[in-house]
């Protein structure tokens, strides 16, 4: 993403400020996973939206109307030694030039110089709680600023949440963020369909996720959004199934839920398919009950619908076809009304997607649901799940988890499924497996 796109962003938010007022945000620490071993960074959503810096140790402030330097650096300098051992560093150098900073010092400094960045504001914005060590060493610098008082210093009167103001921008996507999505969407909707060619009875799920991860590699994403979930037969009746090590059997549905993460942003897609490239019947009518609240929901997704408005069809679409497999019993009114569906359909049917696969932004403004606009992106993933021994339920349907999860953008004329290009009806799944 281009540096442009950055200070744009920094304009629009300290736009958004007040005079007198200063933003300060973290990047995310370092997580040791083991001794001495570390989990692969990655920065902070808010934070790397802001600046586009990668490195760890680092402050970014913002002072708007400030005459030496709105945007001010503080990050780790040069060290010849630790590159050595680490990798290269941007330094304060190159945070100016490559970053487009107006000042940067070391991360070291900042004791010495941010309470006196904080003595010229009287308002501070800061996503309070993100960062523990942060937050207290701020407390300090404000009350050390506060006993200053009888010399004329006042400093911050007020705290304001950044994180608000940082969310609302987030999700309103860019040209140039729906490019990355568009591309991840891609890699992911490929992997998805790698698995569909290679998977028959035998493999293990850990065999189809290291399949899934791989093919995202190759085409130039290493990391995933999140943890996959491939779940089979009955394993795919828990939503968030993460261990991933059954073997796969024949007659058996796997559900596939993955992502991969290009350029920072989350592609989110599931897809579910038989084992053995086959659908049963029972396993057919119970996908096509879910595509089509799918299809419902993705109607909806439009400028001027509400959040709630691709929900309710999926409940709607999803109600009857289960009182059209003799699944519910009642009217379809009186059935939706009673929440009757929870016992198979359990979830929303999607959430805001971006730099976070569980993406920033209120779902609800004073009270209401949000109406959609143009650049926003969301998931549409309604589902049915059927695990063994439910009571009332044909023992042909047991063990069957199905969703259908695809990830769109709302345009200004309608909507834009970015994950089109991985198969969901169930004849295209079936043609395609058989030709494995």
């Amino acid at each position: 993403m281009r540096s442009t796109e950055f200070k744009r962003r920094r304009r629009q938010l300290m736009q958004m400020m007040s005079p007198g007022s200063v933003a300060i945000l973290p990047a995310a620490p370092e997580v040791v996973r083991n001794r001495d071993v570390h989990y692969p960074y990655r920065p902070d959503s808010d934070f790397y939206y802001i600046t586009g810096f990668h490195e760890p140790e680092a402050i970014a402030v913002l002072i708007p109307g400030r005459k030496q330097a709105e945007y001010v650096l503080f990050c780790r300098e040069r060290d010849e030694k630790r590159e050595r051992w680490d990798g290269p560093r941007v330094g304060q150098e190159g945070a100016v030039r490559d970053y487009g900073a107006d000042d940067s010092f070391p991360i070291a400094d900042t004791e010495e110089i941010l309470p006196g960045l904080l003595e010229q504001c009287s308002r501070v914005f800061y996503a309070m709680g993100s960062n523990p060590d942060l937050d207290k060493r701020l407390a300090d610098w404000v009350n050390q600023i506060r006993r200053k008082a009888r010399s004329g210093v006042h400093g911050p009167l007020e705290f304001v949440a950044l994180d608000h103001y940082l969310h609302e921008m987030r999700l309103y996507k860019s040209t140039s963020e729906v490019a990355l999505m568009r591309h991840a969407a891609k890699i992911t909707a490929a992997a998805h369909t790698r698995l569909m060619q290679t998977c028959r009875p035998g493999t293990h799920e850990y065999e189809l996720e290291a399949e899934f991860t791989h093919e995202c590699a190759s085409r130039g994403a290493r990391f995933q959004a999140y943890p996959a979930i491939v779940g089979g037969g009955g394993n795919a009746c828990v939503l968030h199934y993460v261990e991933n090590r059954d073997e796969l059997k024949d007659g058996d549905l796997v559900l596939v839920d993955a992502g991969c993460e290009y350029g920072y942003y989350a592609a989110d897609i599931t897809r579910t398919f038989p084992v053995n490239g086959r659908f049963t019947p029972p396993q057919r009518a119970l996908y096509e009950v879910v595509l089509a609240a799918q299809e419902a929901a993705i109607a909806k997704v439009q400028p001027g619908s509400r959040w709630c408005d691709p929900h309710d069809a999926a409940v709607r679409a999803i109600t009857k076809g289960l009182v059209e497999l003799g699944l519910l019993k009642g009217t379809l009114s009186k059935l939706i009304k009673d929440q009757a569906y929870t016992r198979f359909y359990m979830h929303r049917t999607g959430h805001w997607l971006g730099m976070d696969v569980h993406d920033v932004g209120d779902y609800k403004v004073d009270g209401e649901w949000r109406e959609l606009e143009p650049g926003m992106t969301l998931t549409v993933e309604p589902g049915i799940y059927i695990p063994a021994g439910l009571r009332g339920v044909p023992k042909k349907f047991w063990n069957t988890g199905i969703r259908i999860e695809d990830d769109v953008l709302v345009t200004k004329n309608g909507h834009e499924v970015l994950t089109r290009d991985a198969p969901k009806s169930p004849d295209e799944i079936e043609a395609l497996m058989q030709r494995q």
